[in-house]
């Protein structure tokens, strides 16, 4: 509970600080805490230096014109954003990376400018780069090209996060539990359904247990649980505590807790696979103690994973996933899921999203995903009002071929007839926060039949002139009728 408390108030924190997007990720994902040293090593005009500073981190930076006699130091995070694409000497611009990379004593924030879709016909071919409308040097990198550049030069392993920016982390396990969190479904602690006094007497103590096993699925082995000695010296062992934990909760809610875990490390394991899969000793000891809980040994947890991600290479394993999802809005040609479902859908789907993260990290801001089921792709859907209007529209779409794994942006902001949404609830799970309110509505927009002729309203101006037709409009999720 703490610390998701820590993680909304770093969130919260950045949003008022207008913090840069790398940075703002590397806090996202708590690779800062507040013990944690951060250097931006190109820092412009050290916006960042004094945001994150703001935060109560210990922060500084150096640029070469604007900062040139500040001091370079080394620090447990060094950022270096956006700068490998403006210098124009690739020598120097090796030696950047290089020097960053020095000062780092945990993590590496690498982040540039990459190409999604065509070059502007404005742009001109100038070295490796082009030459901006501003006359200045930029180099535009694909996102693999990027990757690829950083670890030659660095003989790393960088870990994609988003488009363009990339982590490099000193410590392999620390590497590994950063890729591994990111599978993992978030959860709730089982609520008290019978009150138990033996329970209630204890409640404070027997707290850090019910967190540890909601976070991973398992009880705890000897020195991971803070308060352990004063749990053992009342209760003798983790098991026996957590037996008074039963008495007064429902206990398939932890067995649900305790599944959803091991299929979390079955799609993490299941994509280390296209990388050089990491070593029983190069994991995190949580990670191993997670694996000998769920699977028994390391062999047999990665032939599970494997045995799922082959049977992907199979286009009719994809296309009946899909097709049995109870999860998501199904078309002839796809699966609509909404993002935050994503950790409830089948591992397999899970997996074959991941097949297409695996190379660009978090799309941030995408609010559902498109599974094709005629072909190997995957798109990222941009609803930035999906909550709040009755009827989003589209602004942008990524999509990615997961043969090629080429990147194609579509901008749809700018267009005066955009695609729009209908039966918003279908995209989500029934524990969504408004699924209830989009539910009503779908069921008013049906009793009226607004929603049959579907090829004419998919768009907003053929649902406008529905709207028209049946004399009503949409106001805060209610259909209201214009009368006569």
């Amino acid at each position: 509970m703490a610390e998701a408390l820590e993680i909304e108030r770093h969130r919260a924190a950045i949003a008022r600080n207008d913090i840069s997007r790398p940075v703002r990720l590397a806090i996202e994902w708590t690779i800062l805490n507040q013990e944690t040293s951060f250097f931006d090593y190109g820092c412009g005009y050290g916006g960042d230096v004094q945001r994150v500073g703001n935060l109560g981190y210990t922060s500084a930076g150096w640029d070469p014109y604007y900062f040139p006699h500040a001091s370079i130091t080394a620090a447990d995070v060094v950022n270096l954003g956006y700068i490998l694409n403006v210098i124009e000497d690739q020598e120097e611009r090796r030696q950047s990376l290089v020097h960053a990379w020095e000062l780092t004593q945990k993590v590496l924030i690498v982040a540039a400018q990459v190409l999604i879709n065509a070059s502007s016909k404005t742009q001109i071919a100038y070295s490796d780069g082009i030459v901006t409308r501003r006359n200045t040097f930029q180099k535009y990198y694909e996102q693999q090209e990027l990757k690829t550049y950083i670890d030659e030069v660095l003989n790393v392993d960088a870990v994609p996060v988003a488009l363009g920016v990339y982590f490099v982390f000193r410590d392999d396990a620390q590497k590994e539990s950063f890729k591994a969190i990111r599978f993992f479904s978030s959860t709730a602690t089982p609520r008290v359904r019978v009150p138990s006094k033996r329970f209630e007497d204890y409640q404070e103590q027997l707290q850090p247990l019910m967190d540890f096993f909601t976070k991973r699925g398992r009880l705890p082995v000897k020195g991971e649980l803070a308060n352990q000695p004063e749990l053992l010296s009342e209760f003798g062992n983790f098991r026996r505590a957590f037996n008074v934990i039963l008495q007064a909760t429902d206990e398939a809610e932890w067995d649900a807790i305790a599944y959803r875990r091991s299929l979390d490390i079955q799609v993490y394991l299941a994509l280390t696979h296209f990388e050089q899969r990491p070593s029983w000793q190069k994991l995190a000891p949580e990670m191993r103690h997670d694996i000998k809980a769920f699977f028994g040994s390391y062999q047999e947890a990665c032939q599970v994973a494997d045995q799922k991600l082959f049977s992907l290479g199979n286009p009719q394993v994809v296309q009946t996933a899909c097709k049995k999802s109870k999860i998501g809005k199904h078309t002839q040609g796809a699966l609509y899921v909404h993002v935050s479902a994503l950790a409830a859908l089948d591992p397999l789907l899970r997996i074959y999203e991941g097949c297409a993260s695996r190379t660009i990290g978090r799309v941030d801001g995408a609010t559902l995903i498109k599974y094709y089921t005629d072909k190997p792709q995957i798109s990222y859907l941009f609803y930035p009002d999906f909550d709040d209007d009755p009827h989003p529209a589209l602004k942008a779409s990524i999509t990615i071929d997961l043969k090629t794994l080429y990147i194609t942006h579509r901008d749809y902001a700018d267009r005066a007839n955009p695609p729009i949404l209908h039966r918003k609830e279908t995209f989500v799970t029934s524990n969504y926060p408004r699924y209830a309110e989009f539910a009503k509505l779908t069921q008013q927009e049906q009793q009226l039949g607004l929603l049959k002729l579907k090829s004419e309203i998919g768009t907003r101006t053929g649902w406008e002139k529905c709207l028209v037709v049946h004399n009503v409009e949409i106001r805060d999720h209610q259909v209201y009728s214009l009368g006569e």
